[in-house]
């Protein structure tokens, strides 16, 4: 597995400084030891079993959200071999449902209330509302809200949590179902979740004035939390969806865009957001500045390991089981982890990419050089590694089945590879 040396060259949105449990932690390298083996039982009968690194430095990269200000950094990312391996010793795979039962009350409220909370002033936003929120998915990250809420509500002895969890969980889900309707229209997707998407429904019009509503109507049920620090978390959130998005297109049928740059630009996409999520919970339960950071990190560390995965499936899994077009990223000149591994291997497929596919047969010759040069192999294990960084940034939390489902969060989304 490769691990990531990085430095941080701009300002402090991204730190090299992988915090630990305690406030007196702050080394960026990990010590030359086995660094966890673990086995949690969860209680649908599945275990985690031995998260163990490589006898190698490994340098992390992070970030404090102690400011608002622009991003302006880039990653120095060094691929160094092999850092850690996840082994899971269960043959039965790991249900999301099983992970979830800890907190499926706390889901159950918030599926009542998303409907509400959107609002029912315009009949075909709404429409498109219930067209989105009802076509399936996990709730994966307002789960994660309640998990690490529940999680940090222990160390704060709170009895409950509280209804700014339950509303930052609901804005979080309305955020992201938001930002996936202007995928879709940027995409020119014409499935999510194997059903149609708003702008396939409705026109493209509708699709981004849905987006929009949602978005504004998330924003102002942000701004009635009255907690500065999430307000200016979350906020930042949207800011990065778009500074994602710019990244992307200025940087189509690229061959020259680098590792690091993919990581931003996946980190503004996808685990911005689940950071942001993971690190509000911890600071509505009141706990303390380091375990809210590592929660954010968490957070961070899953979000880039579940887009690697992602763009894995993108080459691996049929349309079918994506719920969209296979291959759609590399078609439409996104280039992603396995295509840049492979790049630094075969020549041929520079050449393929900069026609933009323009030959019959081109595209799928550049997807069998990509495995051929170990481009997926080598993804898969960048997102290994961000996932181990996930599971040691939990420590901090009480042991249980809170902490447990964290954890399973992380291997279920490995699992998906497998």
């Amino acid at each position: 597995m490769m691990s990531l040396t990085c430095q941080n060259i701009g300002r402090a949105r991204y730190d090299m400084v992988s915090c630990g449990c305690s406030s007196s932690s702050s080394s960026s390298s990990f010590s030359k030891k086995n660094l966890i083996n673990t086995s949690v039982n969860l209680n649908k009968g599945f275990q985690l079993h031995k998260l163990v690194s490589s006898k190698r430095d490994v340098s992390l990269f992070g970030r404090k959200v102690f400011s608002t200000k622009s991003p302006e950094a880039l990653l120095n990312v060094v691929p160094q071999g092999p850092a850690s391996v996840f082994e899971s010793k269960s043959s039965d795979p790991i249900l999301v449902s099983s992970l979830l039962e800890v907190v499926a009350e706390d889901l159950l409220t918030l599926n009542k209330n998303l409907q509400s909370i959107v609002g029912a002033e315009n009949p075909v936003l709404m429409s498109a509302a219930e067209q989105i929120f009802g076509a399936g998915g996990k709730r994966m990250r307002p789960a994660l809200v309640f998990l690490v809420a529940r999680a940090t509500a222990q160390i704060a002895e709170l009895k409950e949590l509280t209804s700014e969890h339950r509303r930052l969980a609901e804005i979080i889900e309305m955020i992201h179902t938001a930002s996936l309707i202007h995928d879709d229209v940027l995409d020119d997707s014409d499935m999510r979740r194997g059903k149609d998407t708003i702008h396939q429904l409705y026109g493209t019009r509708v699709a981004i004035l849905a987006g929009d509503f949602m978005f504004a109507q998330s924003s102002w049920y942000l701004a009635n939390l009255e907690n500065i620090e999430v307000i200016k978390l979350i906020s930042q959130v949207i800011k990065d969806f778009a500074s994602g998005e710019i990244r992307q297109a200025s940087s189509l049928f690229d061959c020259d865009v680098t590792l690091e740059e993919y990581l931003i630009k996946s980190y503004f996409k996808t685990a911005s957001l689940i950071a942001a999520s993971t690190k509000g919970a911890a600071i509505f339960s009141g706990v303390e500045r380091n375990i809210c950071e590592q929660m954010y990190e968490y957070g961070k560390n899953l979000g880039l390991s579940f887009q690697v995965v992602d763009d894995i499936l993108d080459f691996t899994q049929s349309a079918e089981q994506l719920g969209k077009p296979a291959g759609l990223d590399l078609a439409k000149g996104n280039l992603t982890a396995p295509v840049i591994f492979a790049l630094e291997r075969e020549p041929k497929l520079r050449e393929i990419i900069d026609s933009e596919f323009s030959e019959d047969g081109s595209f799928n010759k550049a997807v069998e050089l990509i495995i051929k040069c170990e481009g997926i192999k080598r993804a898969q294990e960048l997102a290994k590694e961000k996932a181990n960084l996930a599971i040691q940034n939990l420590q901090c939390l009480p042991l249980g089945g809170f902490r447990s489902s964290l954890e399973g969060m992380v291997m279920y989304n490995l699992e998906r590879i497998d």
